[in-house]
């Protein structure tokens, strides 16, 4: 038996020491936000992707009734990205999230679903994306790569049929 140490950085950050291009992008998340649709959730989720020629496409959280035909505001703003501008890369991807019930949201970390999906962009591009995520406390959390969101991941590797 041997235990694997899968070690990965996560910065913490306040709003004043974010790079001018992040606090954009976070900016441009929270404006996302704005446009969740969340009745049942009431849990408003806002997502910007920031592709490598500048360009920033926003996401938010889709629901419907039917719980599994809704999707989540990052797979909104990565599908949109890939599907309109599919030559560019993905820089970075910013994430918030305003719950209708608690005042102070501290950072969200994304589901399964959304982590899956970003990584197959980021061996897609055989880059890695940053990944920023930021409550309404308004501290941030930096990821350097997707990865580190899922560090035994499930790729093309895993069917046998690619590298990791």
């Amino acid at each position: 038996m041997r235990k694997l140490n899968m070690d990965f950085f996560v910065t913490a950050m306040q709003p004043e020491e974010l790079s001018q291009v992040d606090a954009g992008l976070m900016a441009a998340a929270r404006e996302a936000l704005e446009n969740a649709y969340a009745p049942y959730s009431q849990f408003n989720v806002g997502a910007a992707v920031l592709l490598a020629d500048g360009t920033v496409v926003r996401g938010s959280n889709q629901e419907n009734a039917a719980y599994p035909s809704g999707l989540c505001a990052e797979r909104t703003a990565i599908f949109a990205a890939g599907s309109n501008y599919p030559n560019q890369r993905i820089v970075a991807v910013a994430v918030t999230a305003r719950p209708a019930h608690s005042p102070v949201c501290v950072a969200v970390s994304p589901c399964g679903a959304c982590r899956q999906v970003m990584l197959e962009y980021e061996v897609k591009q055989n880059q890695p994306i940053r990944f920023l995520m930021q409550g309404e406390n308004g501290e941030t959390y930096l990821l350097d790569s997707v990865e580190c969101l899922l560090p035994l991941k499930f790729s093309a590797a895993s069917l046998g049929i690619g590298k990791t």
